[in-house]
Order: structure tokens, then sequence, then C-alpha cells
């Protein structure tokens, strides 16, 4: 797509400038670009190129400081864009302001250094990111006053730094607690439980501290499908992958010290494991101390205390079984960017059709079982059902009828 001024418009600037932030050969952080992305049109005369769209997906409208950035992720950024070393220890959530040509032919970057500084109040680095020939002494001066990264994007593709930021300590409860959770260890984008029943992800801990080789006593005695068992036993915590091994996290040894108390030993505790297996009733009645376990251990995940919450309330407004359409709609008012990033695919062509350019839910769309994720609409609502919390399990997208899927508590309180 080429301007009418001849020069890189925004779609493209932003395109440019997500490649060089996150790029796609990156195995860390997340990204999502704002819903006005997706959008077909940009200029008055002018399509947005699908390859720019393919580019900036998957969309969300998160809301940053006092307003909703071009471009939200977090990522541990190469050294040569802050002009400080890192802060901390976890990456940092990174706020981008895109500024391209417009119809008259200007590109207004001062207006992106001010947009971007209005999202430090919650970001911990921000950018302004515009044609490299459109920025001037004058804006570079501002950014420096404003602590605004600015970033030269040229015809070709190329980002040069221009200004660097320094980062700042901002964390607060907000809608950008979506992306962090996206791009931690916990989070279900391009990533999934790939298993259903709890017990295959509580045996891992207890497999890596048996004296045997781990894959193979966790497949003799609950899964073959180890690789799955391990990536459901990070999501929730319980082991940490490294490079080189697979280390207990405190949770995960939690779990060790209750085979001992209940079993004497992992190995024993893992013979019953031996012992359940295809069986297909509730783990919380099938052993209720067990359930109690899986219950403590899928608290820990962030998302599932965000549901319960928000399912109590709906119990208390008199919706005691509600469907899986009247839960999105009803978490997309109170935490917009959680909705959309747990239940909704996080492909160009769902976000498209379930978000308009405001970042508002077409409604319609939520009764197609194909729009939702389903690590979350399966696995995760599974694992919920086996300790007791909700009434029925998951279902695969291509089984599922949203329209009666119920998602309701076992134990409303109320």
């Amino acid at each position: 797509m080429v301007s009418a001024a001849g020069s890189l418009t925004e779609p493209q600037v932003l395109a440019h400038t997500k490649r060089r932030l996150f790029p796609a050969n990156a195995d860390d952080g997340y990204v999502v670009a704002d819903t006005q992305f997706a959008a077909e049109r940009w200029l008055a005369n002018e399509s947005i190129d699908p390859d720019v769209t393919e580019t900036l997906a998957p969309f969300n409208h998160v809301r940053v400081g006092s307003g909703y950035p071009d471009l939200v992720g977090v990522r541990v950024l190469d050294d040569d864009l802050l002009a400080v070393d890192r802060l901390g220890d976890e990456p940092p959530l990174v706020a981008v302001e895109a500024k391209g040509y417009t119809d008259g032919g200007g590109v207004d970057v001062e207006r992106g250094i001010v947009q971007a500084h209005d999202r430090l109040g919650e970001a911990n680095a921000v950018y302004a990111a515009a044609p490299a020939g459109a920025i001037s002494q004058s804006a570079r001066t501002l950014a420096r006053e404003l602590n605004v990264g600015v970033l030269g994007v040229d015809a070709s593709g190329g980002v040069e730094p221009v200004e660097v930021p320094r980062l700042v300590g901002n964390r607060t409860t907000t809608e950008t607690d979506a992306i962090r959770f996206q791009a931690s260890a916990q989070g279900v984008a391009d990533k999934s439980f790939s298993l259903n029943h709890p017990k295959n992800y509580l045996a891992y801990p207890l497999a890596v501290y048996h004296p045997d080789e781990t894959e193979r006593i966790l497949s003799e005695r609950v899964v073959r499908a180890v690789d799955g068992a391990r990536t459901g036993a990070a999501f929730l915590d319980l082991v940490d992958e490294r490079p080189d091994r697979v280390r207990l996290t405190p949770l995960g040894k939690e779990v060790v010290r209750f085979a001992h108390r209940e079993y004497g030993s992992v190995d024993t505790a893992l013979q019953t494991f031996d012992e359940w297996k295809r069986s297909r009733k509730r783990f919380a009645d099938l052993s209720p101390k067990w359930g109690m376990l899986t219950r403590r251990v899928v608290y820990a995940y962030p998302a599932t205390q965000l549901l319960v919450e928000e399912l109590q309330q709906l119990h208390e407004d008199g919706v005691s079984e509600p469907t899986l359409p009247q839960v999105v709609e009803y978490l997309h008012q109170l935490h917009p960017s959680f909705a959309v990033e747990l239940f909704a695919r996080g492909d160009e062509a769902v976000r498209s059709r379930l978000l308009d350019a405001d970042g508002e839910l077409r409604r319609d769309e939520l009764t197609d079982g194909a729009v939702y994720h389903s690590p979350t609409v399966f696995q995760l609502k599974a694992m919920l059902y086996h300790a007791g919390i909700l009434t029925s399990r998951g279902a695969e997208p291509s089984n599922l009828t949203p329209e009666t899927d119920v998602w309701a508590l076992r134990e409303p309180l109320g």
C-alpha cells in the first residue's frame, strides 16, 4: 500500500515498528495492536494491505493511561532501545503511538509524542514511531523532555531509535494486566492446556521428584502425552521450565509434600494415579483430598480468580446459570481486554469479526463456537469442573454450542 503522499502511512509505520520491537521469531513476550487497525481502509481512498493487517494481528482495545495506544505489549527490549539498564526482573510493558503521512501529506509527530507520554502512567516505556524524514529537532527535544522514545521508520522497513526512553517503574491494576498475563508463562496466547484432566498436571511434579526418569514414569503411570503434561504444569506454576532442566516451583513442592503426607512417597502416589486411568468421574468426587489440592492449584491461576468472582456476581444478579455468550459479554463490560484475551482466538480473522474498530463486541458473533479459544472453553473449563468449581465440563470449539454452554458455580454463595 502506498499513501496519497507517496510515503508511509500509520498502519505501515506501526507494522514495521512491531517487527522491530516484537520480532516474529522471538519466543518471549506478547503484543496486540489496537482494533482500529483491523479495518479494511485507512486513508480516504486506500485500503490497508492484507500483509500489514496480518503483521499487526492480534487486535485488542487496551486502555493504558488516558487512552488506547496503537500497540501495547510486554517484552525484554534490545539494549539499544533503552537509555538505562532493565528495571527489575520482569519485562517492561511497552506502549507505542504511530504517526504516518495523512491525505494532506503531513505527519503530526509531536502529537504522537504527547499521546505516548499520556501512557506513562501505566507503561514502563513508551515510544512515538514516525517516518524518519518527518522527525524534526523540535520533536526530538520534546520527546527528551517527556521521556518518550522516538523511532524513525524508513520506506524499506528499517526502524532506528532516534531518542531512547528511560524505564519507569509503574505497575498498576488495570486493563494492562491482561497483556502482562498473556506475556507470562501462564498466558493462553499461542499455547494451550492440551489435556483435560488436572491429575495429568498434578502428577508432573511428582514425576520430576521421582528418582526414575521423568518421562518414563509419567507415561507408564499417568499419561503418554508427556509434553502436554509438562506444558500444563508450567501454566499452573507447578514447574519452571529451564533450558537445561525442569525445576519444581514452591507450589509444585507443595504437591510433592502432599503426596508424601498422604501416601508416604511419590511412587505410591503415582501408583494411585495409575488406578485412575480412563476414569470419567469428577476428580473432586473420585478423591476429595486431591480435589481440594486441585482447587488450590487452579485458584492460583489468575484467570480462575477473575472468572469465579464474576460468576459469583452474576449469580447475585439473578443469573445463576449463565451461558458462554452471557459470561463473555458480562466480562467484556468490566474487563474488556481480559475477556478478549481469555476467550477469543488470537488470529486476525476472529478478532476482526468479534470486535469493531472501537473495540466493542459484535454480540451476534458470540453464538459461533469457532471464535472461542480452546484452552479456555475446553481444557480450563474441564479442570474447573474436576476441581468442583463449575457444574459442567468444557467442549472443543468445533463441538461447542455457546448458547447452551453453561458456566455456573457448583457452590455459589448467597
